[in-house]
């Protein structure tokens, strides 16, 4: 597989934050009357927050502000992170970080989250140094599943599209990635139920990558 990028998801790829924000959300669900399933809030993965909260209040007529209900969101969710003492990287996935980056492999985080989000997770599991590029999808114009935020990543890395590697473990990410012409790996979280189907190659669990062709 050639390839000079590696571009990562962060949500449900570095971290498995998805029980986080679904406790969140539930919370904001309870606190406004919103009722919203499961499958509904499955939807908005991939995400930004103001793409979720922009959706929701359409149908609910929320009287507050989006603006207002993301920073509200950001700062219990990262609240609790900031409170966890057990949080961990997903199994294998700073190794895998290590060994491209040994190899001379170019990498980037390309999520939906704030950079503030992103930036916190990086320094919590000290991986900020293997990353040259930090896009969030806040700092572009359209979020997934549109293609802007991998496009931004590769441009920052002076890379072509084409040679650069998603991982990602939403549909909404899978089909930003493809529309930028770009390969993907999709990671099935155990926590997830993401449509994978578009990518390239899924995995299971990042020892899969570990172990093949894709990182020596």
């Amino acid at each position: 597989m050639q390839f000079k990028a590696v571009i990562f998801d962060k949500d449900g790829v570095i971290i498995d934050t998805q029980p986080i924000h679904y406790r969140v959300f539930c919370e904001f669900c309870d606190k406004f009357s919103w009722n919203i399933t499961k499958s509904e809030y499955e939807s908005y993965i991939g995400t930004t927050s103001i793409e979720m909260f922009h959706r929701i209040k359409k149908r609910y007529s929320s009287n507050i502000d989006v603006s207002e209900l993301v920073d509200m969101f950001q700062d219990r969710y990262l609240a609790i992170i900031e409170s966890s003492k057990d949080e961990r990287p997903i199994l294998g996935v700073d190794i895998l970080i290590k060994q491209l980056y040994s190899k001379g492999i170019q990498l980037a985080v390309a999520s939906s989250a704030t950079r503030r989000k992103i930036e916190f997770v990086l320094n919590m599991f000290n991986l900020s140094e293997y990353f040259k590029s930090i896009v969030s999808g806040y700092e572009v114009e359209k979020s997934k599943p549109s293609p802007d935020i991998f496009l931004r990543a590769a441009k920052e890395l002076n890379i072509d599209p084409e040679e650069c590697i998603v991982i990602e473990d939403s549909t909404n990410g899978i089909f930003a990635a493809k529309a930028a012409g770009m390969r993907c790996i999709g990671y099935q979280n155990p926590l997830g139920k993401q449509d994978l189907s578009l990518a390239d190659y899924t995995i299971n669990n990042f020892n899969e990558l570990i172990e093949s062709q894709f990182s020596k």
